[in-house]
């Protein structure tokens, strides 16, 4: 039985194949045609075929709106040994079906240069196949570390071969601005570079006295969107606020509450003291900051951050106070939610959804799709109290964190080990959810934080194979642990094929 990663809902595999090679041909049907053309570019560079399409072709690609049972994500699968069909009710379906026939080839199918030695061999198969959660993602911190954009549509390629559909991109911090802002060209001229790069963690080890900066353009970014899209993956673009928003206050003092310190980008690790102002020009200029990414984002939720923010300064400053006054707030510590609630609202009048990391979302309108990450209890709290809720535990979905505790493991995010088997045994939904907080659970992601992750080599290593895992999980619901492992170590074999690290680069 082929080892698919995530485990289809239903399979069956009776015996023959269907063999493709520079006689067949794509019967498609109204509205496949992008699927087609992902279908041929993801097997051209190994297999060399054309794919051409023909009325009476033998392999059929079809979509059936009124089809029951499939979803926007599903998809059939049927494979004799003279014909291929497959079926879905909406575009995305047919892309995860392409995904599927990926790893139903051999491995070398995965190659990026030819493989004319290859049989290209389809099992026969009857599948169907419908995730279990509508949000699977993963999210990459390149604030920290800058990664460039053509390796980030390589991150996207890994992430839908795996069913993947969220790439949470976390394009500002206190340590870098990434993404230009035709209003504010300081924040990628100044924001996007710092002097130097503390080497262990908060409030440990050296600098290495090496300047790291970069930003993407807004063509890089429109790009890569199309990308994902083309591929089923929606990008999630989080820009901080009101805290880790040092890189920022470098380049425009103002929007502080101390407009006369002179702040650089920060060059070390932890939570930054310095924040956001609550007045006017700085509410503007998050507005304005949104305008754009909105406009480069068509992704229906939009992150601002909103963790982590310390309130000491609001207190000293006599404009905060002036605000807290203002707004009938009961002290300034109330202004963190005040502000995201101001930004929020901005958001939903503009058709998004605002996303946050919080704990139980108590401060928050329940517009705010929350991620919860500190605490196990508090998705169920926050599903609860009447949120949408993305599940991902620090504890459980952290790949920063070391993948064993082995001594030959990379220097990285101290304090735990989220080893291959804690990330398939996290359910994203709490046992003792009742249906109706079960259901505002969206999923599931992982998230990768690159204090100390510098090289894509790196991000592969810690990613793979323990990504491979939350997506079973987050697609196929609960698999048995042994069998779970049988399926991956040949798909290892894919991993390999694409060049993935096993061991630390």
């Amino acid at each position: 039985m082929p080892a698919l990663i995530p485990r289809p809902t239903q399979a069956s595999f009776p015996p023959g194949h269907f063999t493709l090679d520079h006689r067949t041909t794509l019967r498609l049907g109204p509205g496949t045609e992008p699927a087609a053309d992902l279908l041929r570019t993801l097997l051209a560079p190994a297999t060399g075929l054309p794919l051409r399409p023909s009325p009476d072709g033998p392999f059929a690609l079809t979509l059936d709106p009124a089809s029951t049972g499939l979803g926007d994500e599903g998809y059939a699968l049927t494979v004799t040994p003279d014909a291929v069909l497959l079926r879905a009710a909406h575009p995305t379906g047919l892309l995860r079906g392409i995904q599927t026939i990926r790893q139903l080839l051999p491995a070398q199918a995965l190659s990026g240069t030819p493989q004319p030695a290859t049989d290209w061999l389809l099992p026969c198969a009857e599948i169907t196949d419908v995730p279990r959660h509508r949000w699977r993602g993963a999210m990459l911190d390149v604030a920290r570390h800058f990664q460039p954009a053509a390796y980030l549509h390589r991150y996207v390629d890994l992430l839908a071969l795996h069913k993947i559909n969220v790439f949470h991109l976390h394009l500002t911090d206190d340590q870098g601005w990434r993404m230009p802002v035709a209003a504010y060209p300081k924040l990628t001229e100044i924001g996007g570079h710092r002097a130097e790069t503390q080497q262990g963690p908060d409030g440990t080890g050296p600098y290495d006295g090496t300047p790291h900066g970069g930003s993407y353009t807004r063509t890089e970014l429109a790009e890569l969107v199309r990308y994902a899209a083309e591929r089923g993956v929606s990008v999630l673009p989080e820009i901080e606020m009101p805290g880790h928003v040092r890189a920022a206050l470098a380049a425009y003092p103002s929007l502080g509450n101390s407009p006369e310190a002179g702040l650089d980008v920060w060059t070390r690790w932890g939570v930054c003291d310095t924040v956001l102002g609550v007045h006017d020009e700085a509410l503007d200029f998050c507005r304005t900051v949104l305008e754009e990414v909105m406009d480069l984002f068509p992704s229906p939720y939009i992150h601002i951050g909103g963790e982590e923010c310390p309130t000491a300064e609001w207190t000293r400053s006599a404009s905060a106070r002036q605000r807290v006054a203002a707004e009938g707030l009961p002290h300034a510590q109330a202004l963190h939610g005040w502000f995201l609630g101001r930004i929020g609202d901005f958001l939903v009048r503009n058709g998004r959804r605002p996303v946050a990391w919080a704990e139980t979302g108590a401060e928050l309108p329940l517009d705010f799709t929350l991620m919860t990450w500190r605490d196990a209890a508090h998705t169920l709290a926050a599903a609860r109290r009447g949120h949408l809720v993305v599940n991902a535990h620090h504890r459980t979905t952290y790949l920063d964190y070391a993948r064993s505790a082995a001594p030959d493991e990379p220097s990285g995010q101290p304090g735990n080990v989220v080893d291959l088997r804690t990330v398939h045994g996290h359910d994203p939904v709490p046992a003792e959810a009742d249906a109706e907080a079960a259901g505002r659970v969206l999923g599931t992601q992982a998230q990768l934080w690159t204090e100390f992750v510098t090289t894509p080599e790196h991000i592969e290593y810690l990613t793979y194979p323990r990504l491979c895992a939350l997506a079973d999980r987050s697609w196929s619901a609960a698999t048995d642990w042994a069998e779970f492992r049988s399926r991956l170590d040949e798909h290892t074999a894919r991993l390999d094929t694409l060049g993935v690290p096993r061991r630390h680069p």
